[in-house]
């Protein structure tokens, strides 16, 4: 589970290093020590967890929380106990009082967990003509019909439409054996692309109808074959 630290505290982040090794489970990514060096990290690299202060310089880790997109799962550890409502408000997975004991870290990261189990598979299959996906914390309905490709993108899945880009938790090895092979082929390890949008192929890409053009993976050139057929 990819986990980023957010605290302006030094020791706080050899605290929860500390407690993190411990769990086989939890790979330390990232560590940044103020709101505006995280959002610039998350948007490069999404992670599964945060372990994320409160009282932070310019951004508080709550006001942090309300304009991050694509959130992940977030456990706040603070001083401050008198924020614990408004940070569950924000879907926060559980709330550790500083100094964090080992004890109290591994009953937080169980919590995780066991959410994490509950949507462990963000994409239902609904039937032949749509999938239903979640998007932030909202299920959306997408008609297949609609959609350029699926690209791979860290621990997400980025699902090009016509007119919009939607940014969802889950792998694209799951949609290439959730979708219907003869509708969507893999092409790069990184893109499963819509086999009714692709308008043109030569050896290095294909081009979709919005005009996106998808590398062509060697390991996967072997399933364009008869793509017109």
């Amino acid at each position: 589970m990819n986990t980023l630290i957010i605290d302006d505290e030094p020791l706080a982040h050899e605290v929860l290093l500390h407690h993190s090794r411990a769990h086989a489970d939890i790979e330390i990514v990232g560590q940044c020590y103020n709101a505006a060096e995280a959002l610039a990290f998350l948007a490069k690299l999404p992670v599964d967890l945060i372990l994320l202060d409160i009282h932070m310089p310019v951004l508080s880790g709550l006001d942090m929380l309300k304009v991050l997109l694509g959130r992940p799962q977030v456990v706040l550890c603070t001083a401050y106990q008198e924020y614990a409502l408004e940070g569950f408000e924000l879907d926060a997975t559980d709330y550790l009082l500083k100094p964090v004991s080992a004890e109290r870290f591994a009953q937080a990261l169980d919590k995780v967990r066991r959410r994490a189990g509950e949507t462990a598979i963000p994409v239902e299959p609904v039937a032949s003509s749509h999938i239903v996906i979640r998007v932030d914390r909202a299920y959306r309905k997408i008609e297949l019909d609609k959609v350029q490709c699926f690209e791979a993108y860290g621990n997400y899945v980025k699902v090009w439409l016509e007119d919009t880009c939607l940014l969802t938790a889950a792998t694209l090895k799951y949609f290439a054996e959730t979708l219907p092979s003869d509708r969507f082929i893999q092409v790069h390890k990184s893109f499963l692309v819509n086999k009714d949008k692709v308008v043109a192929q030569d050896r290095e890409k294909v081009r979709l109808a919005g005009e996106k053009l998808v590398k062509i993976g060697n390991a996967f050139r072997r399933n364009l074959v008869g793509l017109w057929q």
